[in-house]
């Protein structure tokens, strides 16, 4: 391949979104760029602090758990406050609760910090994935969802880097730092960021609008999407896993944490490397497919670790389900976009958001006790299984929902079926485009 189609490639994945996706994405750049809290807590928990590793892990499962309440809540804001509101104060919340760790010290007041924090940062998710559905045309919206998680990976690799060169600074220097980027995110969005909710419909004759008529049980008994919820929960868990299976089986096989370092930057160098080629190869393709695919890359990669011996060989299984994840994130993000009606994008996207961080919080223990009692091979077993399992599940139940041409929810057509459904009947499931400029 020339350099010039090289060149024609990349202009054609990054070509014809709108311009305010562009400031959306340099939002998410900035602050993953100064993401430092959670790189480097557990050392600044152990090494700074002096408390147990046991602790360390506590307090970071405290993170996940705080994901867990503040995805649904984010979800709910972001329908019934606005797009932008959210992002912007549930950006100022994390950066305060950063800042606070610089300053904080006794081990209950840290753990509270932390807790607040994964509320705030879950809670920001859905109003910018709603964002994102909102403004550019549904035929697009995977390729800007690929998109903006790449700038998440690419500014999560700067941080990793530059956290750890600076990190002779000191620990508090750097949690403010990732205060000030989470600031600066913010104001990017409060100042070129459009507002992309839509307009709410009057209420008639003493009606709820069709937004405040859907809550989060509503959402739930939305079927094809329940399913995806349930789906995506369990690669959640699978893809989580590696991250305290890896390296205690690495361990386990005497390499040295060193080792382990150099293997799992792989996952950050394949992401920022090739995930515009990954998204180029599987646009238009069926998302049905691809998540299936996903699914198995993701049961391959980590059920191959039982089988590794070697950083090598370590290195290889993390690149197979690397190419899953980037090819599972962007589909299920546009595939839960697709399923949600206009009017409840946030939530649905808040929905999805807890089954990531549910895995975040579970995920991480039972990997621990599975390798401390039957041991690391049946942790690998049972993720393959649990990858086998999803990709079936996606194959044979989600195939007509995903494909329809205009898919409707359960949620939709309850709305519809009001008496004053003329007045308030949501759009279609399909994404729309919206102006950005």
């Amino acid at each position: 391949m020339s350099i010039d189609s090289l060149r024609r490639s990349a202009r054609a994945t990054v070509s014809g979104l709108p311009q305010g996706f562009w400031w959306l994405w340099l939002s998410t750049l900035v602050n993953r760029t100064g993401a430092f809290v959670l790189t480097f807590l557990s050392l600044y928990l152990t090494v700074e602090l002096g408390h147990s590793a046991w602790f360390a892990g506590l307090v970071v499962a405290l993170h996940g758990l705080g994901g867990v309440a503040g995805s649904p809540l984010g979800g709910v804001l972001t329908d019934r406050w606005g797009r932008r509101p959210t992002m912007v104060t549930m950006h100022l919340a994390a950066a305060s609760c950063a800042a606070a760790l610089a300053f904080v010290t006794s081990a209950w007041g840290v753990a509270l910090v932390v807790l607040l924090m994964g509320v705030a940062m879950q809670a920001v998710r859905p109003s910018i994935n709603a964002t994102i559905s909102d403004m550019v045309p549904a035929d697009d919206v995977r390729r800007a969802f690929a998109l903006n998680y790449w700038a998440l990976n690419l500014g999560f690799a700067v941080a990793s880097i530059a956290g750890g060169a600076a990190a002779f600074l000191g620990y508090r220097t750097l949690f403010l730092v990732d205060a000030v980027a989470t600031t600066l995110c913010a104001v990017i969005v409060f100042l070129r960021l459009p507002e992309t909710r839509p307009e709410r419909s009057p209420r008639t004759g003493g009606e709820k609008p069709a937004d405040e008529r859907v809550s989060m049980l509503d959402v739930l008994r939305d079927a094809p999407f329940r399913t995806l919820v349930l789906l995506n929960l369990l690669v959640c868990v699978v893809f989580t896993a590696p991250w305290i299976g890896l390296p205690l089986t690495m361990s386990e096989q005497g390499l040295p944490p060193s080792a382990y370092g150099m293997v799992i930057a792989v996952n950050g160098i394949v992401i920022v490397g090739f995930q515009l080629l990954v998204n180029k190869v599987t646009e238009r393709r069926s998302p049905v497919v691809l998540l299936s695919v996903s699914a198995l890359l993701f049961a391959v990669g980590t059920g191959a670790t039982a089988l590794a011996g070697s950083s090598v060989a370590f290195a290889a299984t993390v690149i197979v389900w690397t190419i899953g994840e980037m090819v599972h994130v962007p589909t299920n993000a546009a595939a839960t976009a697709r399923l949600a009606p206009e009017h409840a994008r946030g939530r649905y996207q808040g929905v999805m958001g807890m089954s990531w961080a549910v895995a975040g919080f579970v995920a991480p223990i039972l990997a621990g006790a599975i390798v401390d009692g039957p041991g690391s091979d049946v942790l690998w077993a049972g993720t393959f299984t649990l990858g086998v399992l999803a990709a079936v599940g996606y194959t044979l139940r989600l195939r007509r929902a995903l494909c329809e041409e205009e898919p409707q929810t359960v949620v939709a057509e309850a709305v519809a079926a009001e008496p004053s459904a003329a007045a308030v009947s949501p759009e279609p499931a399909k994404p729309s485009p919206a102006s950005g400029s």
